[in-house]
């Protein structure tokens, strides 16, 4: 049984452009549905599409959060305080 890598990096370029991608399609989904042009059974199905889209962008921010706490500090990677974002 061939055993999995446990660094993710090799997967990372791949992550990172399925967040692209993903973000870019769910851009596109809102500007179709904000036109009005859609009817009720495409608006379901964009809002659904849309959503499944949403939570994988949330979901790939949520492990690149993850590296960079685990590259911050490797031995307590709770101890990584939220950035701050200048206003």
């Amino acid at each position: 049984m061939p055993k999995t890598p446990e660094n993710p990096e090799p997967n990372a370029p791949n992550a990172v452009a399925q967040f692209e991608q993903s973000l870019d399609e769910l851009e596109s989904l809102v500007q179709r549905m904000e036109k009005g042009d859609l009817s009720l059974d495409e608006s379901l199905a964009a809002y659904e599409r849309g959503v499944g889209l949403y939570r994988r962008c949330q979901t790939a921010l949520e492990q690149a959060e993850l590296r960079v706490r685990l590259l911050t500090d490797p031995l307590d990677p709770d101890s990584a305080e939220p950035f701050d974002v200048p206003e």
